[in-house]
Parts: structure tokens; sequence; C-alpha cells
């Protein structure tokens, strides 16, 4: 027990310290991922549960214009009103497989004043210019619109945007830029409206993939990082004792021991390598 002596030290107690944050670290990683990987699951099954059901009125899900519940999430819904083009707006940053572009959200108002705010589609970035060549006109008159409901987004510090243009899905903007109640605990991505606009109107949102991801491999990737650093303390620990007991003749006959083990396992052709180095030399 002697010769293990120089592990009672404070150098290898700093050194143990330090594997312990590490894994304590890693597991609190570890226990990000499988968080992460609850929130897709749970993501997942709103779409499954909601995405194909048949639309309900907007009055029916959301009795008030900040209700919301993340249950709710790709609900379609129907909702009848006229849209106001003059308080429509673009939503930077929005790439589509890979090409920036824009959402398009314009406001519709209902038979009660209030207003629901309907992303109409996407548009990709215009060739001259930061924005689209074109934004298609919305229907004019009464439109009945199908469209599954979203929760507004955060507002992003430091983003700023153009006149006529927003940095995220902020919905008390609308609230401050209207005169009238606006729903701020939802929006709807359109499926469809009616009557059809006269332009084409912009491509429609894609349907969510139910893909879970990585979560759960990197998960189990930092727990083995974390037993990893105490494989490496061991490690260094056994390599020590044996450079501090290299005079010992029980540690000379373990290392005579090993090389014979070593020596035995080399192929021919590790024989034949070492004999033509040995004459190059």
């Amino acid at each position: 027990m002697s010769n293990w002596r120089f592990v009672i030290s404070k150098r290898w107690f700093g050194y143990l310290a330090v594997a312990v944050v590490f894994a304590v670290v890693c597991v609190l990683l570890s226990n990000w991922q499988v968080s992460r990987l609850d929130e897709k699951k749970l993501e997942n099954s709103r779409v499954l549960d909601n995405y194909e059901n048949d639309p309900i009125p907007l009055d029916n899900v959301l009795p008030s214009t900040d209700a919301w519940d993340d249950d709710l999430e790709w609900t379609p819904v129907t909702v009848t009103g006229s849209y106001l083009v003059e308080d429509q707006v673009l939503v930077r940053n929005r790439p589509r497989n890979g090409q920036p572009g824009f959402e398009v959200l314009t406001p519709l108002q209902v038979s009660d004043g209030s207003v629901f705010i309907v992303d109409r589609g996407w548009l990709p970035t215009g060739n001259a210019q930061d924005l689209p060549d074109v934004v298609p006109a919305p229907p004019t008159g009464e439109v009945t619109v199908t469209a599954r409901l979203k929760p507004g987004e955060p507002a992003l510090q430091g983003r700023s945007a153009a006149e006529g243009q927003i940095a995220t899905v902020e919905l008390s903007q609308f609230d401050d830029r209207l005169d009238t109640p606006v729903y701020t605990g939802a929006y709807g991505l359109m499926a469809s409206e009616t009557p059809a606009p006269v332009d084409a109107r912009p491509l429609p949102a894609l349907k969510p993939e139910l893909d879970e991801g990585s979560h759960l491999s990197y998960a189990l990737q930092w727990i083995v990082f974390g037993l990893l650093g105490f494989a490496f303390l061991g490690y260094a620990i056994r390599e020590e004792y044996r450079h501090l007991n290299a005079d010992d003749p029980a540690e000379q006959a373990r290392a005579a021991e090993r090389e014979r083990k070593r020596v035995a396992k080399r192929s021919d052709a590790d024989v034949e390598d070492d004999i033509l180095d040995a004459s190059v030399r």
C-alpha cells in the first residue's frame, strides 16, 4: 500500500476534483439532451394529434384574444373576415430549403372587430433587393381562412427590421399598431382561403417532420465522456505508479510479462517491418 501513497496528495485530489466536475458537467449536458428529446417527442405528438383534424371555428378554440394552450398547436381553425392589406408586414430571416426569404403576415379582421394574424406563406428574397420581387395580394372582401394555430414568438433583443417588416412573429406588435383587439395568444399558418386570390399566393408552410433527432445518442455520449474522465484519471495514476516503482522487483516482473505478451501478439508482418527498418538505418 505504501507504493500508492503518492495518490494521497493535494495534486491528485485536485485531479480527482477536476474529473468529478467534468463528470457533473457531462451529466448536466446529458440531462439537457434528454429534455430536448422529450420536447421533440411532445412536438411530434402534437403534430400527430392535431395536424390532420377537421377545422374548428376559431371562437370555439380560442375563447379570448389572449387565450392559448400549447396542446392547441397545429390545430386547424376556420375564421371569416376581411384582410387589412395596408397593415400587412413581412417577417425577416425566414430561410426555406437553404434559400433566404420572408413570411407574409396579413391581419384578418373578423365581424366583432378583433383581428387574427394569418401567415399567408413564404416568399424568396428578390434578385436585386432585400425584399421579395412581388408580394401577391390577398383576396378582397369577405374571405374564409383555414389555418393551423401556432403560438406567438418572443421578441429578439437587438434585432431590428425595416419599415413594413418585423424580426419575429411578436403578436403584441400588432396590438400596438392596430386600434382594435388583436389575438396575441396565437396566429395561423394558412392552409386555404376562400375565395382564392387572383394572384398565386405565397408558398404554404411545410408540414413539420416527425423526427426525434440525435438527442438520445448525444445524451449517451455525454455519459460515456464523463466515465472516460475517471478512466483517464485511473490510467494516469497507474502510469505514475509504474514510473515511481520502476526499480521494484515485483513491478519489473509485471513489466516483463506485459512486454512478453505484447511481443507475442505481434504478427510476422510486424517483425518483417522491424527488420526492414533496422536495415535502412
